[in-house]
């Protein structure tokens, strides 16, 4: 029942040269992700040597856990643990750019679309560091509960 389905979206994902010329294989591979959080800098517009400008910001995201017996209660805070993990976010698609570079703000709720990108770059003490940053392509903002009731 599932068999010719499965093959049809196998022979899409994945093409085979022929055995006479090489065994290259061609694969799709998947880098996203998807960040919700609030911003920790309004965002800065950068343009290195020529290249198109990139709206840069810093996302801020928490995991909360609780630990010993607490979790039976749901309503009994307990011991509730909380860690922040902080992510660059890039920004080069023209339209996208622009619109985060006017209206992210520090503080505001985001929802980011994008991919991981490792790169490399050297410092000012001309020191070689590595740097993980988001490649965003979706932006979405989010009411902020807080910020209309005042």
């Amino acid at each position: 029942m599932f068999r010719r389905p499965v093959l049809q979206v196998f022979h899409q994902f994945v093409r085979h040269e022929s055995e006479a010329s090489s065994s290259l294989v061609l694969e799709r591979s998947l880098n996203r992700v998807q960040l919700l959080g609030r911003v920790g800098q309004d965002p800065v517009m950068r343009q290195v040597e020529g290249k198109n400008p990139v709206t840069i910001f810093s996302l801020a995201t928490n995991e909360m856990w609780r630990s010993g017996e607490s979790e039976v209660h749901q309503m009994d805070l307990g011991d509730v643990s909380q860690k922040t993990t902080w992510h660059r976010i890039s920004v080069f698609r023209p339209g996208l750019r622009d619109v985060a570079y006017q209206y992210v703000k520090k503080g505001s709720r985001i929802y980011v679309e994008g991919k991981v990108d490792y790169g490399e770059y050297t410092d000012k003490n001309n020191v070689r560091r590595q740097a993980t940053t988001i490649i965003a392509d979706n932006i979405i903002f989010l009411s902020d509960q807080t910020k209309e009731k005042a």
